[in-house]
């Protein structure tokens, strides 16, 4: 079983920015796509951002233009950049592994979650 750990959540002014990171253990990180989601109190977590093995992203359109995921296979880290937020971006953020190269389905593994908190 794969373990992802994130870090880099907080409390940020609108306009800020923040990055969140995620680490995972193992190997075989290089093959398996990857993705952030966010769940806000009251509502359904949902994918805001994924990069597949090969690199390729895809985001969610309340976030495109703002926010940026990368991934550094040598570190076993995926990362969010998070730009410009703002206070409905206020949620917990969760790091996951797709069972494949590309961010199809639901994922087999979850981050523990981080708290970002967009506020004046």
């Amino acid at each position: 079983q794969v373990q992802l750990v994130e870090s880099g959540g907080g409390l940020v002014q609108p306009g800020g920015s923040l990055r969140l990171s995620c680490t995972a253990s193992g190997t075989m990180f290089r093959i398996y796509a990857m993705g952030w989601y966010r769940q806000a109190p009251g509502d359904e977590r949902e994918i805001i951002a994924s990069i597949n093995s090969g690199g390729s992203t895809n985001y969610a359109v309340s976030v495109t233009g703002r926010f940026t995921i990368t991934r550094d296979n040598a570190k076993n880290t995926v990362y969010l950049q998070m730009n410009s937020l703002k206070p409905e971006d206020t949620a917990v953020y969760y790091c996951a592994k797709f069972f494949s190269g590309s961010a199809y389905g639901v994922p087999d593994s979850w981050g523990q979650g981080t708290q970002v908190t967009v506020s004046s």
